[in-house]
């Protein structure tokens, strides 16, 4: 028996710590984070962060009873910082990616389809198929997005990309020449630029670089992750009732998007 004294003492030393330091942190409330700049999915509009998906996970944890808080924290970058470190236990939403998987766990239920656009300034457009045509071209993203369906891994070893904090200091790189393309969510980007009276200036070229769904997600670091099946459970049956699109609907009015100037796209779904 001796032999396995080790092992023995090993394996009891697993189950006691562990439990004590999860015992130790108990979940209060839940923090609510997204993109800031993310219209209209989720956006700080100067005194809170609003949007669809914020509207989807208050309403989900409200039936829940289970307490939250929505927090600004800053551009999405700090969102993801703070998520990984458990700050924020509920980012709302994103896209699921391999990096995010080490730190965030994640809902089965998709929220909406997000379309990924390459945006060109008019006067200087190029020939677009694919995602091989911005090879040796300058681009841009905004700091923390990442897009899916293997685009991200193709970015990472093919592109020159530099990254802003928001958008629009990308839009002004892109006016000035200092890049050739930025890629952002094509919804968002559209919304900017017809609220900022752009949309004669800049475009949205086709094919989308990638067309994958949004979910909420929560950090693993959080005590309130144990929440995250009941979450989940509430979200499929906000699905079946149609209150997803519902919601979703509700915040169409922001999405002003002109289809005199390019095809439009299905609408989130």
């Amino acid at each position: 028996m001796h032999r396995f004294l080790p092992a023995m003492l090993l394996a009891t030393m697993a189950v006691t710590v562990l439990p004590l330091s999860l015992q130790a942190a108990e979940c209060t409330k839940v923090v609510i984070s997204a993109d800031s700049d993310y219209a209209p999915l989720h956006w700080y509009d100067g005194k809170r962060l609003t949007g669809a998906s914020i509207e989807i996970a208050t309403r989900a944890l409200s039936a829940l009873n289970i307490p939250y808080e929505v927090r600004y924290v800053g551009p999405f970058h700090r969102v993801l910082k703070e998520a990984e470190s458990g700050e924020v236990a509920l980012v709302s939403s994103l896209k699921n990616t391999p990096e995010r998987q080490q730190y965030l766990a994640y809902a089965s239920v998709p929220l909406f389809r997000n379309p990924i656009a390459v945006f060109v300034a008019r006067n200087n457009r190029f020939p677009f198929s694919g995602w091989k045509d911005l090879i040796g071209k300058r681009g841009a993203i905004t700091l923390g997005n990442q897009f899916g369906g293997g685009f991200d891994e193709f970015m990472r070893d093919n592109l020159i990309i530099e990254t802003a904090q928001k958008v629009y200091m990308n839009f002004s790189k892109l006016d000035s020449g200092r890049i050739d393309y930025l890629i952002t969510g094509y919804y968002s980007g559209m919304i900017y630029l017809n609220q900022t009276g752009q949309s004669e200036n800049f475009m949205p070229l086709r094919p989308f670089v990638s067309e994958t769904d949004n979910y909420i997600a929560m950090s693993k670091a959080s005590p309130c992750v144990k929440y995250l099946p009941r979450i989940n459970a509430q979200l499929e049956a906000m699905q079946k009732r149609g209150e997803l699109r519902a919601v979703l609907q509700s915040f169409e009015t922001d999405l002003r998007i002109d289809p005199a100037n390019q095809d439009e796209p299905p609408r989130p779904r």
